[in-house]
């Protein structure tokens, strides 16, 4: 057996897929890291696999992952957002580290996730929370903008999702498809957070 996985990787790194075989060998290394901060900052009700589903959009759970514009890690936190974090959490350590990583995504969650409460539906809450931490806050509140002018509620997901070709300045179908994405990822897991 343990001869066959050596022949299958060495297959897989002559044919370049290293990275496929790492993420499809260990999808549950990081469970326990997600279900410890969401709880924390979430409370022990909340779903810890939405932010397990965030990590497979943003990196793949690859802990080493960086984007062309500079974000880092498993939950992909630009160098800027993981530093305002960290000056709130000081026991957090570096940015590479996955478990800081996961904590500090979470945690940046939590905050878009409070400021959202009073602007969304609850069913799509987390939504919101999730196109923010893809586009940015301002973004969203502009799409907000434009749904109260098409006269749509802007506290519905299906309204941004309607509205989005219309606001300036937003790569719409980026943070459209991540959304879908990580819904799609949940979906794929089982309640124990496996994927099937």
């Amino acid at each position: 057996m343990e001869v066959r996985k050596i022949v299958l990787f060495t297959i897989m790194v002559a044919c370049g897929s290293v990275a496929a075989f790492g993420a499809a060998a260990v999808p549950d290394r990081y469970d326990d890291t997600f279900r410890k901060y969401s709880k924390r900052y979430f409370g022990p009700g909340y779903d810890w696999r939405y932010f397990k589903a965030q990590g497979m959009a943003e990196s793949n759970l690859d802990p080493n992952a960086k984007s062309w514009v500079g974000a880092r890690g498993l939950m992909q936190l630009m160098p800027t957002t993981y530093k305002e974090v960290v000056s709130k959490n000081t026991e957090f350590g570096a940015i590479n580290d996955p478990e800081w990583n996961i904590a500090a995504g979470i945690y940046y969650n939590k905050q878009l996730f409070n400021r959202w409460t009073k602007e969304s539906g609850e069913t799509d809450l987390h939504r919101f929370m999730f196109a923010s931490y893809n586009a940015g806050r301002g973004t969203l509140l502009r799409a907000q903008d434009v749904a109260r002018s098409k006269q749509v509620d802007p506290g519905i997901w299906n309204s941004i999702e309607s509205v989005a070709p219309n606001v300036p300045r937003w790569r719409h179908e980026e943070t459209l498809t991540y959304v879908k994405r990580i819904d799609a990822n949940l979906a794929r897991m089982d309640p124990d957070g496996k994927i099937q």
